[in-house]
Order: C-alpha cells, then structure tokens, then sequence
C-alpha cells in the first residue's frame, strides 16, 4: 500500500514511457514536453482522461522543480528501451 503523501511510482513512470499522442509534441515523451507547451494546456484545459492527468502531473512537478523525482526512472527507462 502506498504512504499517503508519496508520488504514485507507477504515475511517474508512465510519465518517462508515454508518448504525446498528438500536436506539436507528437512522438516526445512526455517528461520531454515543454513547460510552455504545458502552461498553454493549463491556460485552455488538458485533455480528458489518462492523458490530462499525466500532462496536468508532468506541468506540477516541472513547475515545482520537482524533475529529481523522475530522473532516476528515466534514466531506467532509456536503459530498458536499448
């Protein structure tokens, strides 16, 4: 069981493996995705569903200097994909 407080690991690492299905972003994932391309999903509405939570997740914790938190996975996920 998860401690209330700690990040969802499972969360963070589909925010290493998932890729932006559309736009300018296509094909990055989305660890990689701007903070000003997530600002302007802010300011109009992130997409519905699975996808929205993970850019609205990604946007927190870029927008909070908090990327120490992903580090670690994506650097297991790059060894995992070789």
């Amino acid at each position: 069981m998860q401690q209330p407080g700690l990040p969802n690991p499972q969360i963070l690492m589909q925010l290493v493996t998932t890729k932006m299905p559309f736009g300018k972003y296509k094909g990055t994932l989305l660890c990689d995705i701007p903070v000003f391309y997530l600002e302007w999903f802010n300011r109009k509405g992130f997409p519905k569903g699975s996808l929205g939570m993970l850019l609205s997740t990604i946007y927190e914790i870029k927008l909070n200097g908090l990327e120490e938190l992903i580090a670690p996975l994506k650097k297991i996920a790059r060894e995992e994909n070789r």
